[in-house]
């Protein structure tokens, strides 16, 4: 292992600059700093930086990635790649070209023979860090620098970068997690959450008679659950937060003192950095939006996708001062006016949106996003749940206390096993950088969703093992008593704040220790092939209640979850 991270240290110091340039790296403990001084005598606009170039795999060996926003996710093999997660970063979301090579964002880990190597970047205050991996098994580090200007005489610092290496990835990655923490300190919570959400059910049609139908469900028949989210479609306009829409023509004010009057508490769905053309407040400031070069409001499908309803987006610059002091204001008004201590803010990613001009012109979207969190933030004070949806991942660490870390969840077999690979995967964050949010609980059909009864038992056994927040997405009014009784299985665990289960390398079998009792997890992840398991005496079948047998046969698309007491 030493040899190896020789190499390493030796691959940094030798990695090619431009002639004008100057790099240094700089090792403490295992972190490595790299500066850059610009040596000639005038300023060099750089639209990135790279600070290694060096080939280090073997195409076949195995790899994962990480996405800049919520829904990227890299697996597969060094030379042949494959998505995760819906939206990758290249193509849909159109952040890197790609061309000739595949780029993962801020962590990437690569396993040949027994050991795997890590490398990370543990901060993320003003450059975004790429990894670049070619199919022959070349490796380009590289630091985002947007075209920024480094002026004659001045330097840049990257963002430090740790290497790790060892056989066992949970270990490495438990590791990692200490060096984030220290750059980046976990904002601190008192508990997990658990609640309902209006989203999965009635989306953007919801009313308020919806919400307090089941407001007066989550009163008589589940008072263990804390919060009631209303998600989107109480607002008039994207943008406009404060003004609701005409299926909430009473506002929000008598709706929330009924959540509050019955028990549990209000939470609120804002998406703090768009606004779609006919909002107030696009109307009234567009100078307060990113731009495009010609100083006209940027929309977001120029350069990125688009969103998923009421476009064309337009997104607030939140290096623009007023931007910010709307920002610290729209949430103090919803925090100690409107009494809201738990705050839902999706497409965040759209806050770091690359292609647009803001008005610092030195800054970066990187900044642009932290500024932004940072005076929400300002805005709710220290009482407050904020929980990161659709959100650029690693720039959003030590500004949110959760973190949706997997695609929205829908009632079909595929989505269900699409999003429990995605959560697993970042499931190492849990309690170390935030609550993780694996979506909500669905159970119940739709008119247009369909999921078989292993399906829904798959999908439950993902939010046993995650150690995440539980939100319900049904009609409260429709679960019946199976469904409950999950519901509260899952909240218990919520409540106890139980870990989430560690895992074998294909994410097959994970285990977990709840109290008296270990549960082991088992997913058969193909779609043809039946998965015999042994299984020792003694264990009781958790989602059904019976004793599990000597042998059983896993199913393709199925999970098992059996309980056994600890030794």
């Amino acid at each position: 292992m030493a040899d190896r991270l020789s190499f390493w240290h030796n691959a940094f110091a030798t990695a090619p600059t431009r002639p004008e340039t100057l790099a240094t790296p700089a090792w403490y403990r295992d972190e490595l700093t790299v500066r850059l001084d610009n040596c000639s005598g005038h300023s060099l606009a750089l639209q990135e930086w790279i600070l290694l170039d060096e080939y280090v795999a073997s195409p076949d060996c195995a790899i994962y990635g990480e996405g800049f926003q919520m829904l990227a996710q890299t697996g597969g093999c060094w030379g042949a790649p494959e998505a995760i997660g819906r939206c990758p970063d290249a193509s849909v979301y159109r952040i890197t070209s790609d061309q000739g090579y595949h780029t993962v964002h801020n962590l990437l880990m690569f396993k040949q023979g027994s050991e795997w190597t890590l490398l990370a970047f543990v901060a993320c205050e003003r450059f975004g860090g790429e990894f670049r991996l070619y199919p022959d098994g070349r490796l380009q580090v590289v630091m985002r620098t947007e075209g920024l200007e480094l002026a004659a005489g001045a330097h840049w610092c990257s963002e430090p970068l740790v290497i790790l290496q060892g056989d066992e990835k949970a270990s490495l990655l438990a590791s990692l997690a200490r060096h984030i923490q220290e750059h980046h300190p976990a904002l601190p919570v008192t508990s997990r959450p658990t609640g309902w959400c209006s989203w999965y059910h009635y989306y953007a049609d919801v009313t308020a008679s919806d919400i307090q139908e089941n407001v007066q469900q989550l009163a008589s028949r589940y008072p263990q659950l804390r919060y009631v989210q209303i998600d989107d479609g109480y607002q008039k306009a994207m943008g406009d937060w404060l003004i609701p829409s005409e299926r909430f023509a009473g506002g929000l004010m008598p709706l929330l003192d009924d959540i509050r009057s019955r028990g549990a508490l209000p939470a609120l769905w804002v998406a703090p950095f768009i606004a779609e053309p006919g909002s107030e407040i696009f109307r009234q400031h567009p100078d307060w939006f990113v731009k495009c070069a010609d100083g006209q409001p940027l929309a977001a499908e120029m350069v990125t996708y688009g969103g998923w309803r009421c476009t064309p987006w337009y997104v607030l610059d939140a290096t623009h001062p007023e931007v910010q002091q709307h920002l610290t204001s729209l949430f103090s008004t919803l925090r100690h006016d409107f009494g809201i201590t738990y705050f839902k803010l999706d497409a965040n990613f759209w806050g770091a949106i690359h292609g647009g001009c803001f008005h610092d012109r030195q800054a970066t979207r990187i900044e642009a996003y932290r500024r932004g969190m940072q005076a929400i933030i300002a805005g709710v004070g220290e009482e407050a749940f904020l929980l990161g949806c659709n959100a650029p991942i690693w720039p959003s660490l030590g500004l949110v206390h959760g973190m949706r870390v997997g695609d929205d969840i829908e009632r079909s077999g595929h989505r269900i096993r699409q999003v429990a690979r995605e959560i697993f995967s970042r499931s190492w964050q849990a309690e170390r950088l935030w609550q993780l949010d694996p979506d909500c609980l669905c159970l119940r059909d739709l008119s247009w969703q369909h999921a078989s009864a292993a399906d829904y038992q798959f999908h439950m056994a993902t939010l046993l093992a995650c150690g995440g927040m539980v939100l319900s997405g049904d009609r409260l009014a429709d679960l019946d008593m199976q469904q409950s009784a999950w519901l509260t299985l899952l909240t218990q665990m919520a409540e106890q704040r139980v870990p989430a289960a560690t895992f074998n390398a294909d994410l097959s079998h994970g285990e977990l220790q709840w109290g008296e009792q270990t549960l082991h997890f088992f997913f058969n992840w193909h779609d043809t092939q039946i998965q015999q398991i042994s299984l020792p005496e003694g264990g009781t079948l958790l989602l059904s209640a019976q004793s599990a047998p000597a042998q059983y046969a896993l199913l393709p698309g199925c999970a098992l979850v059996v309980s056994y007491p600890l030794d």
